[in-house]
């Protein structure tokens, strides 16, 4: 396979990067302050969505591998919901000056069209399409149509992007307005299968047939607030409160190393889930004073967050570089054997830095103390050409060079919800978002 768009050895230096900003590159020499170390990383992060995306789609790849083994015809797969992260992160970039004002807009609009010209399914997107040619490309064998959850990733992003170009100039408005009508055509109600839970798949070829059922707790919440948000084609109180919230059965005493679980993770008896559970709803969802009549948010994503510091603090299996102030995460990412949903439950020393680094609004000192600690002390074998790598073991001495879309867009956008609040402020001020949560008995600051 040709691997020549991502042998890239340094990223260069956009125009619009101020006087005082960390180069980026793979030069390891610590950092003098929080701000340098979080722009660095932050800036190197946003370049997989920006040179790294499909020059054509302006999308972003599902993965990048540095180090060459792709599979076949991966190199033109493109991700809807890693792309909605792509937006999010353009917005960052934009306002930090990695790009241009002119340069994201150009970015934004080229992504916006295509999504505009792909084929959609009852107004959602697929999980997977090729972006050079536009055409869907299954994600598994009856997968090959809408991907409710998928589309609710992208929708948070493109009404992010219309918030924060909606009051700009005529060609900002365009593209805002171009965002506002791709999202308001999704139909959520359609994926109800008139009962009230949303169900994550629809094929023209199979339907339904999937049958999976969207239920709490998981990484899942942000498509009922927008589909209870939608002008158009809402879902009623009930698909959330029977559905996602399992009539009230998503609570639970639950606790790990003495700290509340609060929610029911959909997973085994006892267990808790992978940490993007806790970070994709809520990169434009502020967890932070939002509750309903099941949980405090902000208390459920925090926990889940103390109980990984917890167990990497009590490290049961004696792994290398395990601790509150080294190694700790984690999360769905590559591993030794392939792909897995890493949690303490499920953990085979493999750390993914993007759970703790997209964990820093929850716990900042330790999410800092992570981000040094890999630049201190495994340097180049965790970072590269789009920041730091999908997953690295120190016990198996397991470094690959390779990256995850879904897994780089949660760091930029939730390292700039902890330094200035951007994306949670312009999601949160949006309408339509106000009127989902309190359509489902949220409250929130930003309902006030």
């Amino acid at each position: 396979m040709r691997i020549n768009l991502f042998l890239i050895i340094a990223v260069t230096y956009l125009s619009g990067c101020s006087d005082n900003t960390v180069k980026t590159g793979n030069h390891m020499a610590p950092e003098s302050s929080e701000d340098s170390l979080l722009t660095k990383i932050q800036q190197q992060t946003f370049q997989y969505f920006y040179q790294g995306a499909n020059p054509k789609s302006g999308l972003a790849r599902e993965r990048i591998h540095i180090d060459g083994d792709y599979p076949l015809n991966d190199q033109q797969v493109v991700t809807t919901g890693g792309s909605g992260f792509g937006l999010m992160a353009t917005v960052v970039a934009m306002e930090r000056g990695f790009i241009t004002k002119e340069q994201g807009e150009a970015q934004l609009n080229k992504a916006i069209n295509f999504l505009a010209s792909v084929p959609r399914f009852h107004g959602a997107w697929a999980h997977w399409y090729n972006g050079d040619l536009g055409t869907v490309m299954a994600f598994s064998d009856k997968d090959n149509g809408g991907d409710i959850v998928e589309t609710a990733f992208l929708a948070q992003g493109l009404i992010t992007v219309r918030e924060y170009l909606k009051a700009g100039d005529v060609a900002q408005k365009s593209i805002a307005a171009k965002a506002d009508s791709l999202w308001k055509d999704i139909d959520w109600n359609f994926y109800t299968n008139q009962k009230n839970v949303l169900y994550w798949h629809w094929s023209p070829d199979h339907g339904f047939g999937m049958n999976h059922a969207i239920q709490g707790f998981d990484e899942c919440l942000i498509a009922y607030v927008l589909a209870a948000a939608s002008p158009q084609h809402a879902i009623t109180p009930q698909v959330y409160h029977e559905g996602w919230a399992r009539s009230g059965a998503i609570k639970t005493p639950t606790s790990k190393y003495e700290i509340p679980t609060i929610l029911k993770h959909n997973s085994k008896e006892g267990q808790i889930g992978p940490l993007f559970w806790s970070h994709y709803s809520f990169l434009g969802l502020n967890p932070k004073g939002l509750t309903d009549k099941y949980a405090d948010y902000g208390e459920v994503v925090t926990n889940h967050t103390k109980i990984n510091i917890a167990y990497a603090n009590s490290n049961p299996s004696g792994y290398k570089g395990y601790g509150a102030d080294k190694g700790w995460g984690w999360t769905a990412s590559y591993s030794i054997k392939g792909y897995d949903a890493h949690h303490p439950d499920n953990d085979s020393g493999v750390i993914s830095p993007t759970a703790a680094l997209s964990s820093i609004p929850y716990t900042p000192k330790e999410s800092i103390a992570f981000a040094r600690y890999l630049f201190d002390h495994l340097q180049s074998k965790v970072w590269g050409t789009y920041g730091f790598y999908d997953a690295y073991s120190e016990t198996e001495n397991w470094f690959p060079k390779r990256y995850l879309a879904i897994d780089q867009g949660p760091i930029v956008i939730m390292i700039e919800n902890y330094r200035s609040g951007l994306i949670w402020d312009l999601f949160m001020q949006a309408p339509e978002v106000k009127v989902g949560l309190k359509k489902l008995g949220f409250d929130s600051p930003y309902l006030k």
